[in-house]
């Protein structure tokens, strides 16, 4: 374990300059060190060395997940049927669609605000972080389901990465339905270990325990300090809902989803800036220290308003509108829509389902010239 652990801090965390770091450390170091685990513990036993050595290196996931364990995957005997072609072909169009089609739009509007010299007003901060919250979503969840789509295609399972993360009503139920498999392996292999290491198991210890592993799943992320401080504030927003569980602290689901939606949206501002101080302005720019910019529609000057940094923008570029309707487009997709789970047990292989993916295929090869890397194939 030691040695995967040496090798992934050498590679992600030194100061070697031109150093190539090969793809997907980040992934399937933790495979291996829940392999390791696993045998030590008795959980499995040792497979035969091509088993393991196919596990660790499923091209599906090797770059960016989901993390999939050597116990499930040795277990499974690839059996390939027409059936799980066909379900395997429509997850990847699902999630090759929300990466190109929504992802890629995103990321535009995203990578323009956060490289702007200037500071973002307020509307223009909430465009910026909105949709870079959009484009990792989209990006990392159409990543999980074309991966699964793969495998699925080969005849194998591999676990669900996602489910609804922005229906989550706090902090706690949204790390149990985003990036799952991640979650499942703090919980299991670093949790768990730390809390069995107190002294006492108590609710203070319990906190501890989940600060320091939510950090170093930061840390995890790479060795720009920005993740630190993403994993320690998600560490204490962890806590802070533990405690208003304790108290049995109860909120409507509304306002729940709302509250923890607007928390997440502010944390992935550090995922992004370059550096705290760059973070520190956008976040400024979504309450309003970086002045409020409002567009021609109808008036003709904020009067009054002037003297508290308000002041009058151009008219709306189309740009905008279409910011706009990308926003509705996301809202329903999110909360009146299906999983991509949930759809795939209801599939159906029809002649009008084949013809729907082709077309949505087709929409997507167009978007492929102007194709970005996934993003967590940085991490």
């Amino acid at each position: 374990m030691s040695v995967n652990i040496s090798l992934l801090c050498v590679f992600k965390y030194s100061f070697l300059q031109n150093i190539l770091i090969p793809i997907g450390i980040s992934f399937y170091t933790l495979q291996q060190i829940a392999y390791l685990v696993d045998v030590h513990q008795g959980l499995m036993p040792p497979p035969p060395f091509l088993n393991y050595l196919f596990s660790v290196t499923f091209f599906p996931t090797v770059v960016s997940g989901p993390i999939t364990s050597v116990r499930s995957l040795v277990k499974q005997i690839p059996a390939f049927h027409i059936e799980h072609l066909q379900k395997g072909i429509f997850l990847f169009v699902i999630g090759l669609s929300k990466k190109i089609l929504i992802a890629e739009l995103f990321a535009k509007w995203a990578n323009e605000g956060f490289r702007s010299p200037t500071l973002l007003p307020l509307l223009a901060a909430w465009k910026t972080t909105l949709s870079y919250t959009f484009q990792v979503y989209f990006d990392f969840s159409g990543y999980s389901d074309m991966a699964i789509g793969v495998a699925l295609m080969m005849g194998l399972t591999i676990p669900v990465n996602f489910n609804s993360p922005f229906k989550a009503k706090n902090v706690i139920d949204f790390w149990s339905r985003w990036h799952m498999t991640l979650t499942q392996f703090i919980n299991a292999y670093i949790f768990t270990p730390i809390v069995r290491a107190m002294p006492s198991i108590t609710f203070q210890t319990t906190m501890v325990a989940t600060f320091t592993a939510m950090f170093l799943a930061g840390v995890w992320h790479g060795s720009n300090i920005n993740f630190a401080y993403y994993g320690a504030i998600h560490g204490f927003a962890l806590i802070v809902n533990h405690i208003r569980k304790k108290k049995k602290m109860k909120m409507k689901e509304g306002w729940a989803i709302f509250w923890t939606v607007n928390f997440v949206n502010a944390a992935f501002v550090l995922f992004r800036a370059s550096s705290p101080s760059h973070a520190l302005k956008i976040l400024q720019g979504l309450i309003g220290f970086n002045g409020v910019v409002i567009p021609k529609i109808g008036l003709k000057s904020v009067g009054m308003l002037s003297q508290y940094n308000f002041s009058m923008g151009t008219y709306l570029k189309p740009n905008d509108y279409l910011f706009l309707v990308g926003l509705l487009a996301v809202w329903f997709l999110i909360y009146r829509t299906q999983t991509s789970a949930q759809l795939l047990k209801k599939f159906s292989p029809t002649p009008k389902m084949a013809f729907t993916l082709s077309v949505i295929f087709t929409f997507c090869l167009f978007g492929l010239n102007q194709i970005t890397e996934f993003i967590y194939f940085n991490f």
